[in-house]
């Protein structure tokens, strides 16, 4: 959140807009500040708007109009937080009703945008504005973003909201007897099958290089859920479909991330960060809490993980870019095509990398985990660098013998003990705990981060978005 000094204030704001309705603006934003009541909030929050609504879009704004824009944005935010502060985890009860209720984080956000309208963004205001390119946005989603992370930082709560989203969601639940009859489920962008005692799940987005976006995020989620909740599966697949893409046509490819495309173009949105971090890759990496009891706020947090899991084997084609990469740091084993690679690009892009942040470290060292995410640090499968991520390299045309191998290796044996086995590891690596106190920081930042100036010049710079199309 951008420090401004209150000296400041009012000179940045009177730069590019009527001085009266500035100070009104102050004045109104002040007492929120001091109050932390809802109505003086909400007033200082269509206050804002009023002044934003004077400027043109961001897009085109002088540097004195952005500037102006920006302050009014942060300083409503900073009402916002200490807000939030103050009554997030009253209104979490609330909604869930001491913890009775496990509402998963955009049904969370939605209801609570229903009950205190304006202070957090509605599904109809973020789809109104997401015909808006990113660069012509001032921040509704912020405010999903200072909301959750106080969730976050609140031990019951936020361990409430982390068990919410690892239970199998509605969709999965619905398709489960047609996957367990038929051993196959077509999602779109998301597809799952039954090999043996295997749950092949495909990323099926060739159009993009099976990048992960908001239409992916979902499916993938669902077809996880599916292949950790049939009886007979016993290791799950992780793979990219053949694309359409001219280089690889009819190639197999992991994953480009990401799509950096519709970031730049408005149509994706905040809440698909939190899907991919607190549903799916926790799900691949802890599984399904499939409890039919009610949950509680005041559930003890230091008993062993109640999670159904499975092994998890990524077989990597071409490249695992970005959230593509963030996927091998969830699995328990990783088999590479011979001159693939694996990045995270997401600070050149603007943005945090997930969890990565935490969980790269842990493979290769924080010195390679430093240069790859402030650096742009490439991992070739075939290094010995690459080797800390991948477990085996083989040539193209043994990935799928090499997969093969792998199911059998892992369930020739019995499969009694995996479960066991991956909540005795995550105890000393990444107990839920250590995870609660990270998205406390990235729900915050990556809000902020998502919707400013930088990511735009970023994508500008690096990946030439202003040229490229959906």
């Amino acid at each position: 959140m951008l420090s401004i000094p209150r000296e400041q204030h009012s000179p940045v704001l009177t730069a590019a807009l009527p001085g009266a309705e500035v100070d009104s603006f102050l004045a109104i934003r002040d007492r929120a500040v001091a109050t932390a009541a809802e109505a003086d909030l909400r007033a200082a929050i269509l206050a804002g708007r009023s002044l934003l609504a004077r400027l043109p879009l961001r897009s085109q704004r002088t540097p004195a109009q952005k500037k102006a824009g920006e302050a009014i944005v942060h300083l409503t935010a900073d009402a916002t937080w200490r807000f939030f502060r103050c009554h997030a985890v009253s209104m979490y009860r609330d909604l869930t009703r001491e913890g009775a209720r496990s509402l998963r984080v955009d049904a969370l956000l939605w209801e609570a945008a229903a009950r205190w309208p304006d202070i957090l963004p509605t599904q109809a205001e973020l789809a109104a504005e997401s015909d808006r390119m990113q660069a012509d946005k001032d921040g509704l989603e912020i405010h999903q973003g200072l909301f959750v992370s106080q969730i976050m930082a609140n031990i019951q709560t936020g361990h409430h909201l982390m068990r919410s989203m690892l239970r199998p969601r509605a969709e999965s639940l619905a398709l489960l007897p047609e996957f367990v009859a038929t051993g196959y489920v077509d999602l779109g962008t998301a597809r799952v099958r039954v090999q043996g005692e295997a749950g092949h799940v495909t990323i099926h987005n060739g159009r993009y290089l099976n990048s992960e976006d908001d239409t992916v995020v979902g499916p993938l989620e669902i077809a996880t859920d599916l292949a950790l909740l049939h009886p007979e599966v016993k290791i799950g697949v992780l793979r990219g479909s053949p694309v359409d893409h001219p280089k690889y046509q009819g190639q197999r490819v992991f994953s480009s991330g990401i799509n950096l495309t519709r970031i730049y173009q408005g149509k994706q949105s905040y809440l698909s960060f939190l899907f991919r971090s607190m549903g799916l890759h926790n799900k691949l990496y802890r599984g399904v809490l499939i409890e039919n009891e009610p949950d509680r706020l005041d559930a003890p947090i230091e008993e062993p993980e109640r999670t159904w899991e499975k092994l998890w084997i990524a077989a990597v084609d071409k490249f695992a870019i970005g959230g593509g990469c963030q996927l091998l740091l969830v699995v328990d084993y990783v088999i590479a095509e011979a001159g693939s690679y694996f990045n995270l690009p997401a600070r050149k892009e603007g943005f945090l990398p997930g969890a990565a942040n935490m969980r790269l470290p842990r493979f290769v060292g924080e010195r390679l985990a430093r240069e790859a995410i402030l650096f742009d640090r490439m991992f070739y499968a075939d290094t010995p660098e690459g080797r800390l991520i991948a477990n085996e390299v083989v040539p193209s045309e043994e990935m799928d013998l090499a997969v093969s191998r792998c199911i059998e290796r892992a369930i020739g044996s019995g499969m009694v003990s995996p479960g066991a086995n991956r909540k005795a590891i995550r105890q000393q690596t990444e107990p839920l705990e250590a995870l609660r106190k990270y998205l406390t920081t990235y729900t915050f930042e990556q809000a902020f981060l998502h919707l400013s100036d930088q990511l735009i010049v970023n994508l500008e710079r690096h990946w030439n978005a202003r040229q490229r199309k959906l």
